[in-house]
């Protein structure tokens, strides 16, 4: 997207509102061929009263056949082309929580996992360990890990996740990534990609190393996983782009962080989805717009529970008339990917998507599932970046193009 075409185009006199509700990994598969998806096998008749209301379609969030990870899956679902604007989940974690990240500062987000004696991982999560244990660890490393020259900060995010900040001068980012992404394989090395980098890799390679040893002992944390590496990016801002003021609410630091990272507001992270949707609430007159971010879909996807994969969107469909009640000009229902429990990943699969809006052309589908949404007006694959002028012009906000 051209962000300078479409600024002199925003209205600045509408004082609609415009909701973003973000299932993460929302799009999945049947177990069968014969079978369902989890969002079509879930009860949702509250989401699909309101899909008899919109337009709907599945949006692509990468190229067809590309498997996004979830910061370039949001920055297109935000109106950035995710192949133009690219940025690490290093940076994404710093911004989620609060991390004052300097322009130089190298930045990657590290999963807490276990190998076994062999040093092959056996679980790329450490067992999902509670947060709690993740700042313990992430003390321990702070308080023995010495490198001359940097600094190097140790903080946690949630769980088994926390972040790895290198300062120091001279550093670039360009760095491959520790994780093999699978188990039974032994962490990698980290390894400049340009010559730029070897620095900065060299560091990175002495801090696993000197983390290896100080956890060996900590079972199911016996050793870590780094990935993203990434540095603060210049960007236009999703205000100035767009000519709204944005909220994000959200559970996971990283997602406050790609919210951040576009310049919108970011409260503070919610402990459960109907506390979202009190923040929601609350903050209705102060704000334009609002991306609401639900977690546990992509969760339970990951984890290969299908059945509990059904249960969150039922429970989402539960809040649907929180939301409504609040008459937003535009509400959008989609996911950043699809992560089908049958594959336990994120996957390259086209999102279920729809926009409400008393402006759009009802296609009068009676349901919200990936077979209805091929068939709706939006189209069986569209660009994930083309939601946001799609949203201004449903919540009125474009002028016309030209004489």
């Amino acid at each position: 997207m051209d962000f300078e075409e479409l600024k002199p185009l925003l209205k600045n006199n509408s004082n609609s509102k415009i909701v973003l509700l973000v299932l993460d990994g929302l799009g999945g598969l049947p177990l069968t061929h014969e079978g369902k998806t989890e969002l079509e096998t879930a009860k949702t008749p509250n989401l699909d009263a309101i899909a008899t209301k919109s337009i709907l379609g599945l949006q692509q969030p990468l190229l067809p056949g590309m498997t996004p990870g979830s910061g370039p899956a949001h920055l297109g679902l935000f109106g950035y082309d995710p192949l133009k604007y690219k940025v690490g989940r290093g940076v994404l974690s710093a911004l989620g929580i609060d991390f004052d990240l300097k322009a130089d500062d190298v930045a990657a987000r590290g999963n807490f996992c276990t190998v076994d004696n062999e040093g092959l991982i056996t679980d790329r999560r450490a067992g999902r360990i509670p947060t709690k244990t993740c700042v313990e660890l992430c003390k321990l490393l702070s308080d023995n890990v010495n490198i001359p020259g940097v600094e190097v900060f140790l903080k946690p995010v949630k769980e088994y996740r926390f972040l790895l900040v290198i300062r120091g001068r001279g550093l670039k980012a360009n760095i491959t990534e520790t994780d093999p992404q699978s188990v039974g394989y032994e962490p990698l090395l980290a390894q400049a990609i340009t010559g730029g980098s070897q620095k900065a890799a060299e560091i990175t390679q002495e801090f696993v190393s000197q983390a290896s040893e100080i956890l060996k002992d900590q079972h199911p944390a016996n050793m870590l996983l780094l990935r993203g590496f990434s540095q603060l990016p210049t960007w236009p801002k999703f205000s100035e782009a767009f000519g709204l003021k944005a909220l994000a609410i959200a559970m996971y630091p990283m997602y406050r962080g790609v919210a951040k990272l576009v310049g919108m507001n970011a409260l503070p992270a919610a402990h459960s989805m109907e506390e979202e949707i009190d923040m929601l609430e609350a903050n209705w007159e102060d704000n334009d717009f609002f991306f609401v971010h639900i977690k546990k879909t992509d969760s339970a996807g990951e984890d290969g529970d299908f059945d509990l994969k059904v249960s969150i969107i039922e429970k989402v469909d539960s809040l649907m008339p929180r939301i409504m009640a609040l008459k937003p000009d535009v509400l959008i229902v989609t996911g950043d990917h699809s992560t089908p429990a049958k594959m336990k990943s994120h996957s390259w699969h086209p999102v279920p998507t729809m926009i409400y809006s008393d402006l759009c052309r009802p296609d009068c589908i009676a349901e919200f599932g990936e077979h209805a949404c091929r068939a709706g007006g939006l189209g069986p694959r569209f660009p994930a970046y083309e939601l946001m002028p799609m949203a201004l012009a449903h919540a009125n906000r474009i002028e016309k193009f030209g004489a």
